[in-house]
């Protein structure tokens, strides 16, 4: 599946975590590391397009759009 379009290119170029160390996003211990993360996906404009990608590329790992997996819908079968 190919990232959601926005009309400056894909919703990735427009991410607030775009240069940001991605061990922020998939923590060890996700309990409390998780919360550096989420705190910089609530300011991003482009969380819900993230959040649909992991939804719907059933990302196992780190937190996308704002959620750990555990917090994330289950995405509909294939």
């Amino acid at each position: 599946m190919l990232p959601t379009l926005t009309p400056h290119g894909t919703w990735r170029t427009h991410a607030r975590c775009r240069g940001i160390d991605p061990v922020i996003f998939h923590p060890v211990n996700e309990d409390d590391a998780a919360e550096e993360a989420k705190a910089i996906c609530a300011l991003c404009p482009v969380r819900e397009a993230c959040l649909e990608y992991a939804i719907e590329a059933r990302e196992k790992d780190g937190v996308w759009g704002g959620l750990a997996p555990d917090e994330r819908p289950t995405p509909p079968p294939r």
